[in-house]
């Protein structure tokens, strides 16, 4: 196998700005830049978002190759997001590539989003190296956009086996916040109050959706109409229950992933599990799926916090995998908004 392959990861999907280098899958360095002007409106405003990427991406390039101890002549490729996310958004990563590419003479590889969040499980530590999941496996990548089980076979050849024929499992997180008053990004507000409340003492419907898709849309009305009865009768209830309730729409969330995967491990045969993906930060999602991967004998790979949200190491990773294979993307590539595995 070729070495010193060093591979500079761009990712602009959405609201963050990221930089990484990977060699031969070890990283080097991971830069973040985080964008908070989108608190204030509830939710990520595009045009600010691909304002701020402009500002931020050069700075956090030129940090993620100093941190990583390399000159920026050494990168043998230079992988960046292609979609899916916000036009605005990929259109400045990709473009910041391309100028790169074309100052170095450094060749292109174009990364789609959820193949890397998949793959974030094969970035690999120098100081202290890991077992890596084997082939094939699952993975259930759960975020604010996407909740899919995808059957990875190797790292270039996956199949999604099951999808949300709605809205994902980060949005019904991130939706019910908004209803009871919780600030942006909603998921880890109710995660935290969850903790402190009972995930027994309220029961909301669970979606029958046949094979292994999945559905929230349901969830999330059965919970605005419970709150609207229960506040028809005592109008300061959401004060009152609301870390019961943060604990019980919480669980039935877990409940759904978890039914899920226990029928695609029965389908399939594969007890290697992989998370990924932002909602994979959720404390029930891991302890509950921790726990399930001990009592079936299942082998389950939990992410680490840094690379469950976006984040350039998981485009780096996959576009080392993607180098080794000569799959080169050329210059008159565009973003694509909208792109499946």
């Amino acid at each position: 196998m070729t070495t010193n392959i060093t591979i500079l990861g761009i990712e602009s999907s959405c609201d963050d700005t990221s930089a990484a280098i990977i060699r031969d899958g070890y990283l080097l360095s991971n830069v973040i830049a985080n964008q908070d002007v989108h608190k204030e409106y509830g939710g990520v405003v595009p045009e600010l978002a691909s304002r701020s990427h402009q500002a931020n991406i050069i700075p956090v390039v030129d940090k993620a190759i100093k941190n990583a101890g390399i000159k920026k002549e050494e990168i043998s490729a230079i992988g960046f997001t292609r979609g899916p996310g916000l036009l605005g958004s990929l259109l400045v990563g990709t473009s910041f590539a391309k100028g790169l590419s074309l100052s170095l003479g450094k060749p292109l590889i174009d990364i789609n989003h959820l193949q890397g969040h998949v793959l974030s499980h094969f970035i690999n530590d120098l100081k202290n190296p890991k077992e890596l999941p084997a082939f094939p496996h699952l993975c259930l990548l759960i975020s604010g956009g996407h909740t899919q089980i995808i059957r990875v076979d190797s790292p270039l050849k996956m199949e999604v086996i099951g999808n949300t024929i709605d809205d994902a499992a980060g949005e019904a997180f991130d939706k019910t916040a908004k209803v009871l008053g919780l600030p942006y990004p909603g998921g880890p507000v109710i995660d935290k109050l969850a903790s402190e409340g009972n995930p027994k003492a309220f029961k909301f419907a669970k979606p029958r959706i046949p094979d292994l898709n999945f559905s929230f849309s349901g969830l999330k009305t059965s919970f605005l109409y419970f709150l609207r009865d229960e506040m028809a009768k005592n109008p300061d209830f959401i004060n009152q229950e609301k870390n019961n309730l943060c604990a019980s729409l919480q669980q039935t969330i877990v409940e759904i992933l978890i039914e899920k995967v226990i029928k695609a491990v029965k389908d399939t045969g594969i007890k290697e599990i992989t998370l990924s993906g932002g909602v994979s930060a959720n404390s029930a999602v891991r302890s509950q799926f921790s726990e399930l991967g001990i009592k079936n004998n299942w082998k389950v790979y939990i992410p680490p916090f840094a690379f469950t949200t976006d984040n350039a190491a998981m485009i780096a990773i996959t576009g080392y995998y993607k180098f080794q294979k000569n799959l080169f993307a050329s210059h008159d590539f565009a973003p694509i908004a909208r792109f499946t595995i």
